[in-house]
């Protein structure tokens, strides 16, 4: 198998050839960060087995790009519908709409609102399951270091605590990546323009309208890191963005 060359496995057949050390589970949720790390796994030699969920959040459009991309890629892709916990984390303005969408920058001081409850702590549960069950020794997520600040389960300290849960959780060991968790958005975009990746499949947008809204937080962080390295997003915007 070439080192770039992403493995095809439908959801049910597993590559019989590839040993569990090589095989991993990645949460993609279609965003620009996830997509970097399944990209990542992939060029590292990994059979990956994608995994996406349907939790509730304000759009689906995010979900739309990762089948999209999967479908190009060959890869095998879940999308899994927890909607039914909906009512369990919609104290988050990605999970109610009748909450406003913070505008502005990607900060602690306007973005807290956006965080849903122990998100991430749900989704690597169901994704270190997901993984022991196909005999995956790895399991992949897209926490970054510009995250640290608002989100409680993207920082290091989650990270080491769930690595240690998901080696004792089970018969089978599994280890968590986040091989971008002390990386900034502009860092990320960097190693994807390495790997030669076209970002144009990709949602960060909080709202899930045709064109990106250039002003939510999610936006601005992303413009910048396409700024930083002199490029123009490919993703469409309302108004045209440098």
């Amino acid at each position: 198998m070439s080192e770039h060359t992403p493995v095809s496995a439908s959801n049910a057949v597993l590559s019989s050839s590839i040993p569990a050390s090589r095989r991993a589970v990645v949460i993609y949720s279609g965003g620009m960060d996830s997509f970097t790390v399944l990209h990542k796994a992939i060029a590292q030699g990994f059979e990956v087995h994608a995994l996406s969920f349907n939790y509730g959040q304000r759009h689906s459009r995010e979900l739309e790009s990762a089948r999209k991309v999967c479908a190009q890629l060959g890869l095998s892709h879940k999308v899994v519908d927890i909607r039914a916990i909906h009512g369990l984390i919609d104290n988050s303005s990605l999970t109610n709409n009748d909450q406003a969408l913070p505008t502005g920058d990607y900060d602690e001081g306007n973005m807290t609102s956006t965080v849903v409850p122990n998100r991430n702590m749900i989704l690597l549960s169901l994704a270190i399951g997901y993984a022991v069950n196909i005999d995956a020794e790895h399991c992949f997520y897209g926490a970054h270091g510009g995250d640290h600040a608002i989100y409680p389960d993207c920082r290091p300290e989650f990270v080491e605590k769930m690595q240690d849960v998901a080696r004792i959780a089970n018969y089978t060991p599994v280890e968590v990546h986040a091989p971008y968790l002390t990386a900034s958005k502009a860092d990320i975009l960097a190693d994807g323009i390495a790997m030669g990746l076209d970002y144009a499949d990709t949602w960060t947008c909080y709202l899930g309208e045709e064109a990106a809204c250039g002003e939510c937080g999610s936006c601005r962080e992303r413009l910048a890191a396409f700024a930083a390295h002199g490029l123009t997003d490919p993703v469409p915007y309302r108004q045209s963005k440098g």
